[in-house]
């Protein structure tokens, strides 16, 4: 089948296209070049004046697995509230199923979505999960760094070589793109009644600091060629003068790529009557220092939402804050730790003000939009579907100033934001939302619009939202067009099919050896056993379910 989008305005940084018309070609699944005039087209589309990208990725949502589930069963009333007004507005992971994600991403003209914090125990769950996603492909980076067998393999010295088939061994049975890694140690420092834990804090019983765990598994991911580098969540989220440990994150990875995550909540100084003000301006100068680094900025955006995570540190020292009053802490033997905590950001507070404007500093001050990514840390800082609000922050600079009149003054006050004049062009989110996350990630099959990609091309039409400027919130809410691998899934908002996606993977090669360490450590201290832990392809009956990149 043989599909053309005629005279659209594309947008593919990858192939320095900024807005150029012209026609894209769609031919069983893969954008083709232009096959010539005597060519017989099966269906036409006029994209004439309408915006065309590749379908846009999410390297950092987190849409299935335990947390995920958590949040779902301690807040039914938000399902319930949903399901009576089947609201368009975001409120939480908590209120969605696994149909609602999939559809709410494609209507935004998203494709492909990274679930990135995927405990190695619970991986059959969080692929289940996905897998019941529709349209979106999808991807998950398994957690280590605070998992009992590695940090005894640390604490006996075991060389890089082992931690190194460890981890590959891990990623092979997880079915992972990469590797996640959390408050390096601090899960089991926690487990030791520890409340604080720093860079070079070390982890009791196991006498290895947060920093060697970081650097051996950034080693490991890097001697292994993982496409993805190590996903970093750092020590100390949310405490106001963390930019200093981010800065030292950032100089520990020794100039191996490194990729840091949710960069919003580390970007605090101490400044101010309240001794708590942006240093977004100071994470930004380490930033353009170290180009090895990749960040995501985990904006906040006012409203309800329930924050999950594995930092079981961070989440228990805010849970007196939960809202509604009610909240989760739990705790695997061997694995790690976390916790749900729902929680509403108020445009009345100042802590509040300060983390929606710093976020906003960090993407308008970065020099490097192919370094930086969009996110929201979903839910965290926001649910996903408040990506198109976002979206208009960024881009039009008059509405960003009509929103900061409402907010708490005080706080702006500490940051730059109220100055900030810049406005993100359509090719720079392309960038962080398209080619560049692809290239992040090591799907080089998509993210651009070059021939041989996935035909994952979305179309929106500004012409609907004309004024004096578009509204982008409105351009990007609804996609005029979804192609997911060449099938028409929506139109004008309105999701027209619903094919099952496939899990991106990657395999790295490890000495089978690592597998009789792996189930020694297993029967001496699982419930579960061994051969029940791997992701198997039986496990979802006869349809392909995982690709494997190199």
């Amino acid at each position: 089948m043989l599909i053309k989008l005629h005279n659209g305005s594309i947008y593919d940084p990858s192939q320095n296209l900024h807005g150029q018309a012209g026609d894209l070609f769609i031919r069983d699944g893969v954008i083709v070049a232009d096959p010539g005039p005597d060519a017989r087209l099966d269906a036409v589309y006029d994209a004439t004046d309408k915006i065309v990208m590749a379908g846009a990725i999410d390297i950092h949502s987190h849409i299935a697995g335990g947390n995920v589930n958590t949040a779902r069963l301690l807040l039914p009333e938000q399902h319930r509230n949903h399901m009576a007004r089947r609201l368009n507005h975001p409120f939480s992971t908590a209120k969605w199923s696994s149909t609602d994600t999939g559809y709410r991403y494609a209507r935004m003209g998203y494709t492909t979505v990274v679930e990135p914090a995927m405990l190695p125990v619970g991986a059959l769950d969080v692929h289940l999960q996905m897998a019941d996603i529709p349209i979106l492909d999808t991807a998950a980076l398994a957690i280590l760094g605070n998992d009992d067998l590695l940090l005894r393999l640390m604490r006996a010295k075991a060389g890089q070589n082992q931690i190194n088939d460890y981890v590959a061994w891990t990623l092979n049975a997880t079915r992972a793109l990469g590797l996640k890694i959390i408050n390096a140690g601090g899960a089991n420092a926690f487990k030791s009644n520890v409340r604080q834990f720093g860079l070079d804090d070390i982890v009791p019983d196991y006498g290895v600091s947060s920093r060697q765990i970081l650097q051996t598994l950034q080693t490991a991911v890097h001697q292994l060629g993982v496409p993805h580098p190590p996903h970093v969540h750092c020590n100390n989220l949310g405490i106001p003068g963390n930019v200093d440990t981010i800065v030292a994150t950032m100089e520990a990875a020794q100039g191996l790529p490194m990729h840091l995550a949710h960069v919003q909540f580390y970007a605090y100084g101490t400044e101010g009557a309240k001794g708590f003000s942006s240093a977004a301006a100071k994470l930004l100068e380490a930033f353009n220092r170290h180009p090895n680094i990749t960040m995501d900025v985990g904006q906040v955006l006012f409203g309800q939402t329930v924050t999950i995570s594995g930092d079981v540190i961070a989440q228990y020292s805010r849970h007196a804050d939960a809202s509604p009053g009610k909240y989760v802490m739990w705790d695997a033997e061997c694995e790690g730790s976390g916790g749900v905590v729902p929680y509403r950001y108020r445009q009345a507070s100042f802590v509040n003000t300060l983390q929606w404007a710093i976020g906003l500093e960090l993407f308008l001050l970065a020099e490097a939009p192919e370094r930086l990514f969009f996110t929201t840390d979903h839910p965290n800082g926001a649910p996903f579907t408040a990506y198109p609000e976002l979206l208009r922050l960024l881009m039009d600079a008059d509405y960003r100033q009509e929103c900061m009149a409402h907010l708490n003054q005080e706080a702006l006050a500490l940051t730059l934001l109220p100055g900030l004049k810049r406005e993100l062009s359509l090719s720079e989110v392309a960038t962080m939302t398209r080619s560049a996350a692809a290239k992040l990630l090591g799907l080089n099959d998509r993210g651009h619009l070059a021939p041989g990609a996935v035909a994952d091309v979305a179309v929106y039409d500004p012409g609907q939202h004309a004024g004096a400027r578009p509204d982008y919130r409105a351009v990007f809410a609804d996609a005029a067009l979804l192609f997911k691998n060449g099938q028409l899934v929506v139109k004008d908002g309105q999701i027209l099919d619903r094919p099952a996606g496939l899990a991106q993977t990657v395999a790295p090669v490890y000495d089978a050896g690592i597998a009789r360490t792996v189930k020694h450590h297993f029967d001496r201290f699982y419930s579960l056993k061994l051969g029940q832990y791997a992701v198997n392809d039986a496990d979802f009956g006869e349809r392909p379910r995982f690709k494997v990149h190199d």
